[in-house]
């Protein structure tokens, strides 16, 4: 039974209005006790409620963007933008490769304070010619990615909302960190929603399910988070880790060709933290090789199944 994260638990929106709806406080301490979490159901016990057992949402969405704030610098320490921009820089390559004009356009799932979306409009990374656009479920977190990139003066924006219902169509899905929410069927439906949109191109880094990974995040989390939930969900996060060959056969979806880039069995688990999978269009595998160079020697798909997952 996979354990739950109590920042999944403590908010919810109604998914075709993207409204906030109410969540009772005993109802999570419930949850949370069925799974034998008692250490988790006391710190939701701790949380402020109203008069009716209501989750505050104001006291919610503080603690949330707090805990983002240090998940931003975790990301720093992580050198995830780094890391993305490695792989996005190859991806955009290989789109512009095959003639496809642009503007294009980068979406975030599930961005939360939008350090990827910033990052990338900060450092200019991508060029001028891709847009760059973070979107979340939580209006709290977009609404303070909001107002950091108004405060650094950054060109991008930030979506409440569904991200495969935007107007306008992504060019690149990516994420950080969200893949592990998607349980079961979800996982695999997730993938098929970008196949189905127009997009060229997704990549997606999330934890790397080594034994080592809940030992790692209980140190990062213990030494830089401050409040319980935030230590809590770290490690939680980091046990619920897809491995490989769950997350190539996920995204191996029609239309889409699923790439695992530095799978667990080609990596060091003492420096492997995080792994991405990536999936593009049939026809820009050999140009996203030719722009990886050596590094696409990294790449496997889901013919390598068993020498993906060690």
């Amino acid at each position: 039974m996979h354990r739950l994260e109590i920042s999944d638990l403590i908010t919810a929106v109604d998914p075709d209005t993207g409204h906030r709806l109410p969540v009772r406080r005993a109802e999570v301490i419930r949850q949370l006790r069925a799974q034998g979490d008692e250490r988790a159901a006391g710190i939701v016990a701790g949380l402020a409620a109203d008069g009716d057992g209501v989750l505050d949402p104001q006291a919610v969405d503080r603690l949330l963007i707090s805990v983002h704030t240090e998940l931003q610098r975790l990301s720093e320490e992580l050198r995830i933008g780094e890391r993305l921009v490695q792989l996005l820089r190859p991806v955009f390559a290989a789109i512009r490769a095959t003639g496809q004009p642009g503007p294009y356009r980068l979406v975030d799932i599930g961005c939360g304070l939008g350090y990827l979306v910033r990052r990338l409009a900060a450092t200019g990374a991508l060029g001028t010619d891709v847009e760059l656009v973070g979107v979340d479920l939580d209006a709290a977190l977009v609404g303070r990615a909001e107002q950091l990139a108004r405060e650094e003066a950054l060109d991008c924006r930030f979506v409440h909302g569904n991200a495969f219902a935007l107007p306008e169509a992504a060019t690149v899905y990516v994420s950080t960190g969200v893949l592990h929410h998607f349980r079961g069927p979800a996982l695999a439906e997730f993938f098929r929603a970008q196949a189905a949109s127009p997009a060229q191109a997704f990549c997606h880094y999330d934890i790397a399910a080594t034994r080592l990974a809940p030992i790692g995040a209980w140190i990062f989390h213990r030494a830089r988070m401050r409040h319980p939930l935030g230590r809590h969900d770290g490690v939680v996060s980091a046990q619920r880790a897809h491995d490989d060959e769950t997350l190539l056969r996920a995204a191996d979806v029609p239309g889409m060709r699923p790439l695992l880039y530095e799978p667990r069995g080609a990596a060091n688990p003492f420096c492997t933290t995080l792994r991405p999978v990536i999936g593009v269009r049939p026809h820009l595998e050999a140009p996203l090789r030719q722009a990886l160079g050596r590094a696409a020697r990294r790449l496997v798909g889901p013919e390598h199944l068993a020498g993906a997952t060690g």
